[in-house]
């Protein structure tokens, strides 16, 4: 575990309501830092931090891998920042695009033909982790003359049933 400031000050706020709890319960002061001392990361680990992970939005973020992108599609978010901010597939074809990625998972809809296009190949990139998210994180990656020329990520709203 890598300790850090807001690890610290985490467990900092919950050593003070530990023991502002437990002294309400217990006057004697040695017993009462020995308590609270104990029970300090148990509230951490087992109640402060499942829930923060539930509803907040944290992800862990990794670094563009063709075979990581096929094994688990459930991931793909993970790398969504790095294929935005680097732009590292502009000016790819088709061919290195689907060697990557994988044959396209849809068409996107173009106006001016009034069809799906070929040239708008989107993929499924998985949920964020959260307790109430229904959005489904996609990327849209346009090309024209058989090249990327620019890359839209979007989300889709799922429905549960």
């Amino acid at each position: 575990m890598v300790i850090t400031p807001v690890l610290v000050l985490s467990f900092v706020i919950i050593f003070i309501l530990a023991w502002l709890f437990i002294k309400t319960i217990e006057t004697n002061k040695w017993l009462l830092l020995l308590l609270s001392t104990l029970a300090t990361p148990l509230l951490y680990f087992y109640l402060f931090y499942p829930i923060f992970n539930i509803f907040s939005s944290y992800h862990h973020q990794k670094y563009f891998n063709a075979e990581n992108w096929k094994a688990n599609p459930e991931l793909r978010f993970e790398m969504m920042a790095q294929l935005n901010n680097n732009n590292q597939l502009i000016g790819k074809t088709k061919a290195e695009i689907e060697s990557d990625f994988g044959a396209a998972g849809w068409y996107g809809w173009d106006d001016s033909i009034k069809a799906n296009s070929k040239n708008q190949w989107n993929y499924n990139m998985g949920f964020k982790p959260g307790a109430f998210n229904k959005q489904q994180e996609c990327i849209e990656i346009m090309f024209k003359n058989d090249t990327v020329v620019t890359l839209e990520t979007y989300q889709l709203e799922k429905k549960f049933e």
